[in-house]
């Protein structure tokens, strides 16, 4: 799969979901957007900030541990919420340059 970026903070997917970094999981997240299948997101269209909605939750395991990363993306920024599971729980930062983070990831 190629990913594009599209704007500061977003890059997008041959499938056309839509992708950024997340800095608490240091990982790319990535969600579809508009009509289809499966979960969308509502977007705002603007890839130097964007918003989305509702909440993005993402489960997955590092090794044996169970890792959760739930945040609120708005406007460009992240919040982090109380059920995170790394160390940027609870608070809101800036999305990264996703290409910047995607080549060194």
């Amino acid at each position: 799969m190629s990913i594009k970026t599209i704007g500061r903070c977003l890059g997008k997917a041959d499938d056309g979901s839509l992708w950024f970094f997340c800095t608490g999981c240091n990982l790319p997240h990535s969600l579809n957007v508009g009509a289809g299948l499966g979960p969308r997101w509502g977007y705002n269209e603007n890839a130097d900030a964007p918003t989305f909605t509702p909440s993005v939750l993402s489960r997955y395991r590092m090794g044996n541990k169970e890792a959760v990363c739930h945040s609120f993306v708005t406007d460009g920024h992240i919040q982090y919420l109380s059920d995170c599971t790394h160390s940027l729980a609870g608070q809101t930062v800036d999305l990264p340059e996703w290409e910047a983070a995607w080549n060194s990831w």
